[in-house]
């Protein structure tokens, strides 16, 4: 009887440990949202944040999937349980978890016409500034006074040239796609102001603080061996883990 009773609890301890184990595995997916920032995470799964995601995530067993919504509707399916992570994050800038490790840097410029004054991180403040909701420059910037969200990046140009705003903040990027639309862009000029650290932010529950360990421990392996220097070559954008990374 006493035989029998010590395989019943070895057969349960043996379940309760293969249960253990399971619960321990990350997840064999990561759902990835993302705004369609053209080059960087295209809506047809292309791009330099893609490729840089799915070589963190891809190597430990975790499917790469992803989707493109607009940036405010991003943060909020996370938040929301519906995604496990949203895409170009500064650091605590929503309820969210962060990881240790950024994945790329954000070159964040001032686009105003050509005949505004020169600003630079710690003036630009003191101007009338415009950027796209859900951006939160605010939170980075010193002694931002005035400052008005925009839904979209269409009519920034009409914006400026009427005077409605003194300066439009946005990342590099972003800024050369909205002068490619001007029909006089020398009237524009666009001034550097700041590099900011992007994250994924992550899902503040258990799927998502597993999947931000298991990015943490791969950033740290790919950056150690320099991996991901040859995405960013790909792409023609600057490796952000340089000792000193100069502004654009």
């Amino acid at each position: 009887m006493a035989g029998w009773r010590g395989l019943l609890g070895a057969a349960m301890l043996l379940v309760c440990w293969a249960a253990s184990a399971e619960v321990s595995l990350p997840p064999a997916r990561i759902d990835l949202v993302s705004e369609a920032w053209e080059d960087y995470t295209n809506a047809d799964g292309s791009g330099l944040a893609w490729d840089v995601l799915r070589e963190v995530f891809q190597p430990a067993g975790i499917a790469v999937v992803t989707r493109s919504e607009p940036y405010i509707r991003s943060v909020g399916l996370v938040q929301q349980g519906q995604a496990d992570a949203w895409v170009g994050s500064y650091q605590n800038e929503a309820h969210a978890l962060y990881p240790r490790w950024h994945y790329d840097t954000d070159h964040i410029f001032a686009l105003s016409l050509a005949d505004k004054p020169q600003v630079d991180f710690a003036s630009l403040g003191g101007y009338r500034l415009a950027w796209v909701r859900g951006y939160q420059f605010q939170k980075y910037l010193p002694n931002v006074r005035t400052y008005n969200e925009v839904q979209r990046r269409t009519g920034i140009l009409s914006m400026l040239e009427h005077d409605r705003a003194d300066y439009y903040v946005d990342a590099l990027t972003e800024i050369e796609v909205i002068l490619r639309q001007a029909a006089e862009p020398e009237r524009f000029k666009r001034v550097h102001v700041a590099e900011l650290p992007l994250y994924l932010g992550f899902s503040d529950s258990a799927r998502g603080r597993a999947l931000l360990a298991v990015y943490d421990q791969r950033m740290e392996q790919l950056v150690k061996t320099g991996q991901l220097r040859g995405i960013y070559q790909r792409w023609g954008q600057p490796y952000p883990f340089d000792p000193a990374l100069p502004a654009p």
